[in-house]
């Protein structure tokens, strides 16, 4: 559930506490002494960024699962056990007792390469055969003869057939290391189709943001997880989705993903139920005081008790954002730095 209604709420308890802890008629030609104006303390009113801090409810876990498909023919002899997790190179099944390994990038295999095929997807395969430790060619957009024999050189320590071809029968593409979530066969099933799904293999707070909302929920937005333990961790916003969807009698909502700054802030926890703060509307440069020092007049309105000289007027302000304890407050003839009354 949201706090969007805090500012309202607040607004709300200013209004009855100030109404009920002192409504004052205004006369600012009348001077009074700070004692006999009730003045507990005084405060002066300060030049600031305002900005409120919003937070809603988020889930520590792995995210959203992602299916994994294989194109490999043959049956399923081997499958890695689920909340495994298979780093570049690793296997993600057997297909006739052949592996089917992992790469990591954006492009998936869409082609077979070969020597005389150019593109990034060349480039991209290459970056992975130099990160696995084959060298003898060069990371470029050209399958080369020399890619050709690195890749013969990792087939046959892989017990594949040496073509020094590579096409999808053997190999899979994901964004980075993956975390099996759930296997969709079972050893003896046909290897071709979805065999699994799987998550990053990192621990990702979810939030479900109410779509009107959801401004603050943009890829870099930097956030602060309260976590059950009740210490705070940084996190970034890495992903909002495109597609808002509405459960029944619930407002249409996007999923957004962060990622937690330091990996370990979490400690043991794998799922928890977490609080997400973010900066939410921002004033720049507006003058605030803390909410205490705002008096309901008779007349309506607010209004502060200007400390000058050693006597006290009353000067009406409107008041804006709250955050913080404070008060955007702006009118005639209030300026930065003036003193004002705290009242008891």
């Amino acid at each position: 559930m949201t706090r969007r209604t805090w500012r309202v709420l607040v607004a709300a308890v200013v209004t009855l506490a100030a109404a009920g802890a002192a409504i004052v008629v205004r006369d600012d030609d009348r001077e009074i002494p700070p004692a006999a104006a009730g003045l507990a303390a005084t405060t002066t009113v300060r030049r600031q960024t305002l900005a409120e801090s919003v937070t809603v409810d988020g889930k520590l876990g792995y995210g959203d699962p992602i299916p994994m498909k294989s194109a490999a023919s043959g049956t399923v002899t081997w499958l890695p056990k689920p909340h495994s997790t298979v780093r570049l190179g690793g296997t993600v099944v057997h297909a006739d007792n052949r592996p089917v390994v992992l790469l990591t990038g954006v492009l998936p295999m869409y082609r077979p390469l070969s020597p005389g095929v150019e593109g990034p997807d060349v480039r991209q395969f290459e970056r992975n055969l130099r990160a696995l430790g084959y060298t003898g060619f060069t990371v470029d957009d050209e399958y080369s003869d020399a890619t050709a024999r690195a890749v013969r050189r990792w087939q046959k320590k892989l017990e594949l057939p040496t073509t020094g071809t590579v096409d999808t029968s053997w190999v899979i593409v994901a964004a980075g290391p993956v975390r099996i979530a759930e296997l969709k066969v079972r050893v003896g099933d046909p290897a071709a189709g979805p065999i699994l799904t799987y998550t990053g293999e990192g621990s990702v707070v979810t939030v479900d943001a109410e779509a009107d909302a959801a401004g603050w929920a943009k890829p870099g937005a930097k956030v602060s997880v309260g976590l059950p333990t009740g210490k705070k961790a940084a996190g970034t916003v890495t992903h909002v989705g495109a597609e808002a969807t509405a459960k029944e009698g619930k407002d249409p909502t996007v999923p957004v993903t962060i990622k937690l700054g330091d990996p370990k802030a979490a400690g043991g926890l794998r799922a928890a139920p977490v609080e997400v703060t973010y900066t939410g509307e921002q004033r720049k440069n507006v003058l605030t005081v803390p909410v205490p020092a705002l008096l309901a007049l008779a007349e309506g309105g607010y209004g502060l008790q200007v400390v000058e000289g050693g006597v006290v007027r009353y000067l009406a302000v409107k008041v804006g954002m709250f955050a913080d304890g404070r008060a955007e407050v702006s009118g005639a003839g209030l300026t930065e730095g003036m003193t004002v009354g705290m009242p008891s």
